[in-house]
């Protein structure tokens, strides 16, 4: 078996992928974060403009931190299920064929005999 050998062309190659995958999952960070906003941004001022407790109790940095605090968690959270998805997706591409193969080849017994009592 050949050792693994690393290529200057392999390594630009990987790198090119990371830089896009990073590029995507911002964009789908930016995208749920504005969308979080206005969303948070719209229920919090009408929730201040109509509600006594709110109006009482909320001041504006009150409310600025709501809205931000959305925005950020929604940034990350879109952010990290992009980056999963990608690579899921890459790693699928990448595992050798007899790996690829998902299909259950059963056994003909429904559970190990380790789960049975």
């Amino acid at each position: 078996m050949p050792p693994n050998t690393v290529t200057s062309a392999s390594v630009d190659q990987n790198l090119a992928l990371a830089k896009q995958c990073s590029r995507e999952a911002a964009l789908a960070g930016f995208k749920a974060a504005a969308i979080g906003t206005v969303a948070s941004g719209i229920a919090t001022l009408v929730s201040v403009r109509m509600l006594p407790w709110a109006k009482a109790n909320i001041n504006p940095a009150g409310q600025a931190l709501i809205i931000s605090t959305v925005a950020g968690m929604a940034y990350f959270i879109a952010a990290d299920k992009k980056i999963l998805a990608l690579a899921r997706q890459h790693s699928y591409e990448n595992a050798p064929d007899h790996l690829k193969d998902t299909s259950f080849q059963g056994t003909g017994r429904p559970h190990p005999g380790f789960f049975r009592p």
